[in-house]
């Protein structure tokens, strides 16, 4: 984009040079301005020089524009609005919304938040779409490079994105009725780490929220099976001794007589359940309007 005609212009005129060119009188056009008599006339002998014109010529019925007034006259009224529109107050309209949101969670997000936010969100905003991602271990990086508006995650691994608590989840464990298990009100740790579990690969090959914990008490739980969503752990132990430990608001939305749903043991603690952001996104309208969506569907969860 050239710029070489505007380098040496004092953009600062264009205000007072609409207002002239519309008011044709130069008190007139200082009230409008907020500026001096003095001063407005000051910024027509440089506007003057500065396009090499008179602009407003003296007549007896008074001011007149000049046949290029008259022409930066009509230019000024497509361009002052949109510079308007550049360095104003951004506003967002949910109802003419137009913009595509794009999320990423794994099929936790999808299950629980994800029908209570699609509701509110195309019934304030129709012409609005929203997509959730596929879950990978890039998700930071691609917070991070601007693929994705809005991760859900159970840790804040990048300091340089922003994060918020939406809620707090403890896990149960999700068994079989003929499991040995499905009569305990809550699971000891021992017996915890003796069944045969249904992991759910969230990230680097970890459940992480219930992994690394377990890892911090120098444990580790055997993985029977592994899979790659928390719906499939739920399918895979109807008939087998597996033991699937899952937040409790996902199995919550559960009603089957073959399974069995036990607290897990007091040593797997809640999961910090937070939304994440690049800090470029705080202040757009757009996203803050999205943020404060998902903080109301969470505390209806």
């Amino acid at each position: 984009m050239r710029t070489t005609q505007l380098r040496r212009v004092d953009l600062n005129l264009l205000v007072a040079l609409a207002a002239l060119l519309e008011e044709r009188h130069v008190s007139r056009a200082a009230d409008r301005i907020g500026l001096s008599q003095p001063a407005t006339s000051r910024a027509l002998q440089r506007l003057r020089r500065t396009l090499d014109d008179e602009l407003l010529v003296r007549t007896r019925n008074g001011y007149e524009l000049t046949p290029r007034a008259e022409r930066i006259q009509r230019e000024l009224a497509g361009i002052l609005p949109r510079l308007e529109f550049v360095f104003g107050t951004e506003g967002f309209d949910p109802r003419a919304a137009t913009d595509s949101f794009r999320l990423m969670g794994t099929d936790f997000t999808t299950s629980v938040l994800g029908p209570g936010l699609s509701r509110r969100l195309f019934h304030a905003a129709p012409k609005a779409s929203m997509t959730f991602k596929q879950w990978h271990n890039g998700v930071f990086e691609d917070v991070s490079h601007g693929l994705v508006d809005l991760a859900f995650v159970a840790v804040s691994a990048d300091p340089e994105l922003h994060s918020e608590l939406l809620f707090e989840e403890r896990f149960v464990c999700l068994m079989s009725a003929k499991n040995p298990l499905a009569d305990r009100e809550t699971l000891t740790l021992d017996e915890f780490l003796g069944a045969a579990h249904v992991m759910v690969d969230v990230l680097q090959g970890e459940q992480s929220a219930v992994d690394r914990r377990l890892t911090e008490l120098g444990e580790h739980r055997t993985a029977a099976l592994s899979v790659p969503y928390h719906t499939a752990a739920v399918l895979a132990v109807p008939g087998t001794q597996l033991v699937a430990t899952l937040p409790a608001r996902l199995v919550s939305t559960l009603d089957r007589e073959e399974l069995r749903v036990v607290k897990a043991p007091p040593e797997v603690e809640p999961m910090p359940y937070l939304m994440m952001w690049h800090p470029r996104l705080d202040d757009d309208p757009a996203q803050r309007w999205l943020r404060g969506l998902v903080r109301v569907t969470a505390g209806e969860t």
